[in-house]
């Protein structure tokens, strides 16, 4: 398939502020570091050599100009990026626990993200891009979840793949039910699917991952690489009745987890992108997980996300034991 863009996403640009030591007073110091999940994920694809596009709105404020400037640093086309004068850049404040994990407080209300209209979504560029990704912060309101669902419908009439990450964030939405739904909706269009097992719990009711993986597969048949991702423990990707697991890379060092998951979904699609998604064998998905395991480690001993990508050659150090072995 020759296509401009190798993967499109849509979704949120935003400010993740971190705790980054303490002041002379005693108070936090935050630093202000890019994210969100589907631009994270292209900047690790653009550091595996993939062309990429983001469509998405940030404000005309400080903050929106930092993010469009590290995005394009990152090689992520912006042309189809909104600056609104109107409205600001979404923030989300995190804080990061003894072991990695996080706690997120969002200034959203409204923040320019959820602003953007369907009538701003590019058909062309999605038409003329392989994969689509997207994830659920662009369906926690009506405008731009009738945004994401136009683009959804753009790259199946084109022929894209369609990849999805629920990207579960219970303190965006009115009500879980309504988080429950449109999660549903995101299972029923996609045919590559990273998610989490937390998120895999939230809508099966399962804590095995096996068992909520046949539900998933059995309701939703489009699925063709579902994929389920356990932080520290590793993850399992299910495809075409074969089961494969790949324990995580622990050699200690890890700072912080954001954008380890978007790190893991870029390694997938980039698999995806070079191998297709017909006849793998449990010797790719092994590959396809190694990779992305390590490339996910390696994120989560540093700060931030869309700067903090790791080189391929970094990766693949890593793994052939240069970098510490795996």
């Amino acid at each position: 398939m020759n296509r401009k863009f190798d993967v499109v996403a849509l979704g949120e640009l935003l400010i993740d502020f971190t705790q980054n030591g303490v002041s002379e007073q005693g108070n936090p110091l935050l630093e202000a570091n890019p994210g969100g999940a589907p631009c994270n994920v292209l900047a690790m694809l653009q550091k595996l050599g993939k062309a990429t596009a983001f469509v998405g709105k940030v404000g005309e404020d400080m903050f929106g100009r930092q993010l469009r400037g590290v995005v394009e640093q990152a090689g992520i086309d912006l042309t189809n990026l909104v600056m609104d004068p109107a409205a600001h850049t979404t923030l989300a404040f995190v804080q990061t626990f003894a072991n990695g994990d996080r706690d997120f407080s969002f200034y959203r209300d409204p923040g320019a993200d959820m602003l953007l209209t369907a009538d701003e979504v590019p058909e062309d560029v999605i038409a003329n891009s392989r994969v689509f990704h997207f994830g659920t912060l662009s369906m926690t309101h009506p405008g731009v979840r009738e945004a994401t669902k136009k683009a959804v419908a753009c790259a199946k009439d084109a022929g894209a793949l369609v990849s999805f990450d629920p990207n579960l964030r219970p303190p965006l939405w009115a009500g879980l039910e309504d988080a429950r739904a449109q999660i549903a909706w995101g299972l029923g269009q996609c045919d590559v699917l990273k998610i989490a097992d937390n998120e895999l719990e939230f809508m099966t009711g399962q804590t095995d991952f096996d068992k909520g993986a046949a539900v998933l597969q059995a309701e939703y048949p489009n699925i063709r690489i579902l994929n389920v991702t356990a932080g520290a423990e590793g993850s399992c990707s299910y495809y075409g009745g074969r089961r494969v697991f790949v324990p995580a890379v622990k050699l200690g060092g890890t700072i912080e987890t954001t954008g380890a998951g978007d790190t893991f979904c870029a390694c997938v699609l980039n698999f995806v992108l070079e191998h297709g998604t017909e006849n793998l064998t449990e010797a790719d998905l092994t590959d396809m997980l190694r990779f992305a395991n390590a490339a996910a480690y390696l994120v989560t001993t540093r700060k931030g996300a869309i700067r903090s990508m790791p080189e391929q050659a970094e990766v693949e150090a890593l793994m052939s034991g240069d970098g510490g072995g795996l």
